[in-house]
């Protein structure tokens, strides 16, 4: 098993990420609350797979010190793909606010 492994989880993780951001913007084109809670639900999904992929990276470098500089860039890209998750949860998360007036940021049932 290789480092390179990580990149097909990578474009998963984009794949997956490109698909709630595509829901969250039609989500507020339609200004649909319970698609938004649908958005807001797939983000823990998400954030687990970047978490994987994390710790088989670190698994790699700590086997093979050689592969730390493109371990580090694939947590790098990885990462910036895991926040494109998180700007879809934010834009579900004020398509509720917009349609329901509630703010549920912070509430453990809503996210």
């Amino acid at each position: 098993m290789t480092v390179l492994k990580a990149t097909t989880d990578v474009r998963h993780l984009a794949q997956a990420a490109s698909l709630q951001i595509r829901s969250a913007l039609d989500t507020f084109a339609r200004l649909d609350a319970d698609e938004a809670r649908a958005v807001i639900a797939t983000d823990d999904a998400l954030d687990k797979e970047f978490k994987s992929i994390v710790r088989q990276l670190i698994t790699f470098m700590m086997e093979d010190p050689r592969t730390i500089t493109t371990a580090l860039d694939i947590i790098t890209i990885a990462r910036a793909i895991e926040r494109v998750g998180d700007h879809a949860k934010n834009i579900a998360e004020q398509v509720i606010y917009i349609v329901e007036g509630r703010d549920v940021r912070h509430l453990a049932d809503e996210s």
